[in-house]
């Protein structure tokens, strides 16, 4: 399925139906009087999270979504049938806003909540509404007032509780199929993941975590290189970030530089990004190459602060202990919120 996490649709709500003019007309009553009825509700524009998608894809086209009219009043004060409502269904993380002016609307942030984007228009009274002891017969009632008509932009940001992120072929998709049952591309050439992938990580406690792998994040990611900025928005939801290196090629990478090059990025996006809690890993220490230089790259993360983590997504060798840092930390972050 091709992903989409942003579109333009304009919404209109369905206008609302007029009021009735009319009088009673019956054998035995010769001063029935007035029995126009009110006009329906217009329909609404409904936006609706909803956790089983993943992609904005359907809104692409149609890009014009219309919710029913109320229907007009009739005789004997029958009210009109209100106009159907329309709901728009888009993922859970869907922001909403206004295309003209870019205010924020609506952040849909869990399973079936929704924003009423679009109010259907009021239904018009009928000429019995308008009846008073010195105005017996009202010969006018009211239109239908018109539904909202807008504009919107829909910005899908994935919410996931741990974001991988590091240079291609850090080994980021092939983690992600080991710690869940997600089953993303891999491959050993540059971008193999061009969409963000999502899966979740079940643990013995019932202390689950969502994982999104962040794909193309590369030098200059922030300005447009690579794939950086299509998806660099999606790392603002995650909690936490695990920050895979990759020394594994030729020419020998350096660790340090390829840390502070994709955590400048981040911070060139977005400030926020680069003050969120990172456990910074070494892949591929199945690689004799590899675990060779392991003892020597821990060294000088030590230094700055920073423990580093050793593992292989191919081998599953210390990926446990990952997964429990990963969680303890998750916890750790929770608490504090919670205190505050």
């Amino acid at each position: 399925m091709k992903f989409v996490d942003q579109v333009r649709i304009q919404v209109i709500a369905g206008d609302g139906g007029n009021g009735c003019v009319s009088f009673r007309r019956e054998r035995y009553v010769p001063k029935g009087g007035p029995d126009g009825g009110d006009g329906g509700k217009g329909g609404d524009v409904i936006l609706q999270a909803d956790g089983q998608l993943s992609t904005l894809l359907d809104l692409s086209y149609p890009q014009k979504f219309r919710a029913r009219k109320g229907t007009h009043g009739k005789g004997k004060n029958q009210t009109g049938k209100n106009g159907e409502d329309l709901i728009i269904r888009v993922p859970v993380g869907t922001l909403v806003r206004d295309d003209e002016s870019d205010q924020l609307l609506q952040d849909l942030l869990f399973d079936g909540q929704q924003f009423v984007a679009a109010a259907g228009g009021r239904g018009g009274r009928g000429n019995a509404r308008f009846a008073t002891s010195t105005h017996r017969t009202p010969r006018h009632a009211e239109k239908g007032h018109s539904g909202e008509e807008r504009w919107l932009k829909l910005d899908l940001k994935l919410l996931a509780d741990v974001g991988l992120i590091g240079f291609p072929n850090a080994g980021k998709s092939t983690l992600l199929s080991k710690i869940s049952s997600a089953r993303p591309k891999i491959g050993d050439y540059p971008f193999t993941t061009l969409v963000p992938n999502l899966g979740v990580v079940e643990r013995e406690e019932g202390r689950g975590f969502i994982v999104a792998d962040i794909p193309g994040l590369i030098e200059g990611a922030s300005k447009g290189a690579g794939l950086g900025l299509t998806f660099l928005r999606h790392v603002e939801r995650t909690t936490l970030l695990v920050h895979l290196l990759d020394i594994s090629g030729e020419p020998m990478r350096n660790p340090l530089k390829d840390f502070d090059t994709l955590n400048s990025e981040l911070n060139a996006y977005h400030p926020i990004l680069s003050e969120k809690i990172q456990i910074v890993v070494l892949n591929k220490i199945d690689l004799p190459s590899v675990r060779e230089r392991a003892a020597e790259v821990k060294r000088q993360f030590d230094e700055i602060g920073h423990r580093l983590y050793t593992m292989s997504s191919k081998t599953g060798e210390g990926v446990d202990e990952l997964i429990l840092a990963i969680s303890l930390a998750l916890r750790s972050i929770s608490n504090k919120a919670d205190e505050q």
